[in-house]
């Protein structure tokens, strides 16, 4: 590293030099050996454990151009750790009966969008870029959770319509950039959402083609025409680090670093192969190219991100912290068994070469991970975007086909009382998600009157659409069980007595 940059990582970059000039990283002699070839919006820790991890052991075995930029749409967090370590982390990833740890060197930079976003379009519109992939939240697509479509009343969206050329959203800056990649006939880049979004690459291609229609009907057809949005799944357990995690750490490694990811050993990555511009060997190292990734995709967000959410919601009413203190109480085991097995596995197509049952029984064992510390209220935040296609996708499948959907209401019952900003005891809750200040207005409306409180939030066509909005079953088991909470005061004492 250079005199001027922070020596947080010294030791460990001397110990693996060979390892991080292969990757065309702090080569100070040579500016042209940097090799990029991904840029990458939304580099928060999921992404560092999981595709930059991918995408460095594709290099390392099989080459390429393929380093990494990166780019973060809010906050300048990620930049302050990583770009005085010259983009260096390390990636630890504990088992309940082992751990790793392994220098992570295939990022080169992080750009902060909003203090300039013309370097962001700039890096955007190299010619090295072939690959713009996204881990941005389902938030950050600015569209309609129930719909799918556009949200053109976005703040950001408005913004960036009449200001492409300086945009705020993931959208704009894309659609900014194939702008001025067209009309200097520069390859196109292949777009590759790796967001937790049921057919996410058909989702973006969607919002992108919708948003440059706004800007030219003539700009939309080329975007068809020339680029290419790839459908992803994804799955790593990634938790936030907590200052402790890295003191604790720094102790282990010699070194302190502050943009230190922990993640679990396992990982799972399938991709739709439909790349218009090269992309790395990453099914050399593990990941499964495919042509359609629906059924994974599906199988993965109701089963894991499903159960994930019926975690957080009744965890976190019920004064548990971590996934991991739910999941070693027995009778929240059964409850998140049975919504697997009753309530969303009846809603899938299996995938190919998958057992459900072993897939289900692997899922609770990584909930259990004592390692992981992964945060309820991190998981509860924006469910009014996540809750569609997690839960709600197979709870009308279930009332397609009278199955059961006992526990799917209690979630819904748990996330309403949630959203209302006040626990089950009184205690105040501070509410992440776009939709917090209309929940919040519902529940002083109505706290008087659950039914209507519960008929009021139905009516939220961004989370519930008519299917639901007009269930009377639904509404009428989502409201018993709201009350039952609110009288109980205590989801496990609620949860025990469904398999009474």
């Amino acid at each position: 590293m250079s005199g001027a940059k922070d020596t947080r990582l010294s030791m460990a970059y001397a110990a693996n030099k060979p390892l991080a000039l292969s990757l065309g990283c702090c080569d100070d002699n040579d500016s042209n050996n940097k090799r990029l070839g991904i840029v990458h919006i939304g580099i928060g820790a999921f992404h560092r454990a999981h595709q930059a991890w991918y995408t460095q052991n594709a290099m390392l075995k099989s080459g390429g151009d393929w380093r990494i930029t990166g780019v973060s749409l809010r906050s300048e967090t990620v930049a302050q750790q990583l770009n005085p370590q010259d983009g260096l982390y390390t990636l630890v990833e504990q088992n309940a009966d082992s751990s790793s740890h392994t220098l992570i060197s295939v990022v080169d930079k992080v750009l902060v969008a909003p203090q300039d976003p013309q370097r962001v379009l700039q890096q955007l519109c190299d010619k090295s870029t072939r690959i713009v992939s996204l881990t941005i939240t389902e938030k950050g697509y600015c569209h309609d959770g129930a719909s799918g479509g556009l949200n053109l009343s976005h703040p950001d969206i408005q913004h960036d319509l009449q200001n492409l050329a300086s945009p705020r959203s993931a959208l704009g800056f894309l659609v900014s950039a194939m702008q001025q990649r067209i009309s200097e006939r520069l390859a196109p880049f292949t777009v590759m959402s790796c967001d937790n979004l049921p057919n996410n690459g058909q989702l973006l291609r969607h919002l992108v083609l919708a948003f440059a229609e706004q800007v030219s009907p003539t700009l939309a057809t080329n975007i068809q025409q020339q680029y290419s949005f790839p459908s992803s799944m994804v799955d790593r357990i990634v938790p936030a680090v907590t200052d402790e995690v890295v003191s604790d750490w720094a102790k282990t490694l010699g070194y302190s670093d502050q943009a230190l990811v922990l993640t679990e050993c396992f990982s799972q990555w399938v991709i739709e192969d439909d790349f218009v511009n090269g992309r790395p060997d990453w099914e050399g190292v593990g990941a499964l190219l495919v042509s359609n990734v629906h059924v994974f995709e599906t199988m993965k967000l109701r089963l894991l991100n499903g159960s994930h959410s019926a975690i957080a919601y009744l965890g976190y009413l019920g004064g548990l912290k971590t996934v991991a203190e739910v999941m070693r109480l027995p009778s929240y085991q059964m409850f998140i068994r049975g919504l697997m097995h009753d309530e969303i596995i009846p809603s899938l197509e299996v995938p190919p070469g998958m057992d459900l049952t072993v897939y289900c029984e692997q899922l609770i064992a990584r909930f259990l991970n004592p390692h992981l510390h992964h945060q309820t209220y991190q998981i509860a935040m924006d469910g009014s975007q996540k809750l569609p296609q997690r839960l709600l996708n197979p709870l009308r499948s279930q009332l397609a086909g009278a199955g059961g959907i006992n526990r799917i209401a209690v979630i819904i019952a748990a996330w309403i009382q949630y959203t209302s900003g006040v626990g089950l005891n009184g205690e105040q809750i501070t509410v992440k998600d776009p939709l917090s200040t209309e929940l919040a207005g519902l529940a002083i409306q109505h706290q008087h009157d659950v039914g209507t409180w519960v008929k009021e939030v139905f009516q939220l066509q961004a989370v519930f659409d008519e299917s639901l909005s007009q269930n009377i079953l639904c509404i009428a088991l989502v409201t018993r069980y709201l009350s039952a909470l609110r009288e109980i005061k205590q989801p496990l004492a609620l949860i025990e007595t469904l398999d009474a």
